[in-house]
């Protein structure tokens, strides 16, 4: 099934008990003295958590021996076929597989994919099992990691793997995969025109039968359009759940969007509010990919929720299409140079600037794109909080609801541009960084200049 395991889908049940609560009264920021007195009890006293954190980390080490186990098997095997003169590679590799899988009562897929991870790590990805068995990543890591490694070109492999591994030791799995396609994607930009008119030429409809009379409708197609046609379902469908007696969930709704559109085109069966909705896309471009001669090393444009996309369509969007909100940042800042409109004034903008920075929920590890997201104000208004940019986040309904009543405390991170810092009951810290950076320009003479 093409689907990606790590997202969430949205939430089944209705916004009534959202949109009831009361997070008025809700206190973000303790005293420094108790959440201090919280962080020295995290580091003095070993808690469960810590436990279960060093039995991870044992887990890891161990998946990564068993697969140079494994590894050290499959040469064995090798040497002695060789030795009796035995030259049919894949016969032995077969037997091999089998006796794995019937000694570890697994599949002999299973088996071969052990196999397959074993060789990769310890004959082409050296530093990557380095890391891995140090319980430095996790498993899922290491395989995301070489699973992506062994699908690009031998001569962006060595370019990649310093700062992928340094990703993965830093970021949860999910992050990790959105940020490693990013970074492979940057590296091989210069052939992404060449690639993309390749794949486009794969585009097609499929149907799958699924169970008790449903069946799944993919559609391979260029990924712009794909999130406009995301973006626009989501929109309308979200529309149609605010009104009064609706009993669907958005999923289901915006399943019978698609298929209305489809079927009948314009109908009348969705409301007025809905029927005038169009897609919004975000495209951020660098400047100097728009160049007639795009120099060396540029990164390449970015749709929110796609990725990397050629240049010419790039090109092409930020030209003027309807529908797209053009982000054009400088080349060496990476700092917001225009969105096509004032950022001050109207709302709606500063919304979209909002998620735009973020791209996903800025909840530890949360993979909810920020278009699905509530706007927080970090200091609530309540309590003094401004509305702007430096004091706004996105977070999913279940972030925003720990957030204010789970006894976390959500911070800013003094100079980084938007990164939230999250303290734990138990006292322990995870910073969690936006997707992109907007530098926040300062008016008084007297504070530090700014970093650019």
């Amino acid at each position: 099934m093409f689907l990606d395991p790590s997202l969430p889908p949205d939430p089944q049940d209705s916004d009534e008990a959202w949109d009831a609560l009361d997070l008025s009264g809700a206190t973000v920021d303790e005293p420094h003295d108790v959440d201090a007195a919280r962080q020295q009890a995290a580091l003095d006293f070993p808690d469960t958590l810590d436990h279960l954190i060093e039995i991870a980390d044992m887990v890891t080490m161990q998946a990564a021996q068993r697969l140079i186990g494994v590894n050290v098997l499959r040469r064995e095997a090798l040497a002695e076929a060789a030795r009796r003169g035995r030259v049919l590679t894949d016969v032995v590799e077969r037997s091999l597989r089998l006796e794995v899988a019937a000694a570890l009562r697994i599949t002999e897929s299973e088996a071969a994919a052990m196999l397959m991870m074993g060789e990769a790590l310890v004959d082409r990805f050296p530093t990557v099992l380095d890391s891995f068995a140090g319980a430095r990543m996790t498993e899922r890591h290491a395989q995301a990691l070489v699973d992506a490694a062994e699908t690009i070109e031998p001569e962006f492999r060595e370019q990649i793997l310093p700062a992928a591994i340094e990703l993965a030791e830093a970021q949860p799995v999910g992050i990790f995969r959105r940020r490693l396609r990013a970074l492979i994607e940057t590296v091989r930009a210069a052939t992404l025109t060449e690639r993309h008119e390749e794949a486009i030429r794969r585009r097609r409809v499929v149907l799958q039968t699924d169970h008790d009379a449903m069946t799944w409708v993919m559609t391979l197609m260029p990924a712009v359009e794909a999130q406009a046609i995301w973006d626009r379902a989501t929109r309308m469908a979200k529309v149609i759940l605010a009104r009064e007696g609706e009993t669907r969930t958005l999923d289901q709704i915006r399943a019978d969007v698609i298929a209305d559109l489809l079927i009948e085109g314009e109908t009348e069966l969705h409301p007025a509010q809905a029927r005038g909705i169009r897609a919004t896309v975000a495209v951020t471009v660098p400047v100097l990919a728009l160049l007639d001669h795009v120099p060396e090393g540029t990164e390449p444009a970015v749709v929110e929720g796609v990725g990397p996309i050629p240049v010419e369509r790039a090109r092409e969007l930020a030209g003027g299409a309807e529908g797209w909100m053009r982000v054009l940042t400088h080349p060496e800042t990476g700092m917001v140079l225009s969105v096509g409109r004032d950022l001050y004034r109207p709302p709606p903008s500063l919304r979209r600037l909002v998620r735009w920075r973020a791209d996903r929920c800025m909840g530890p590890g949360c993979g909810i794109p920020a278009s699905r997201c509530e706007i927080d104000h970090r200091v609530a208004w309540e309590q003094g909080g401004e509305t702007r940019l430096e004091n706004l986040n996105p977070f999913c309904k279940n972030h925003h609801i720990v957030k204010h009543h789970g006894g976390w405390s959500v911070r800013d991170v003094e100079g980084s541009f938007g990164a939230v810092e999250w303290i734990s009951p138990t006292g322990r810290r995870y910073v969690v960084q936006p997707e992109r950076r907007v530098p926040v320009f300062r008016t008084h003479p007297d504070e530090d200049p700014p970093p650019f």
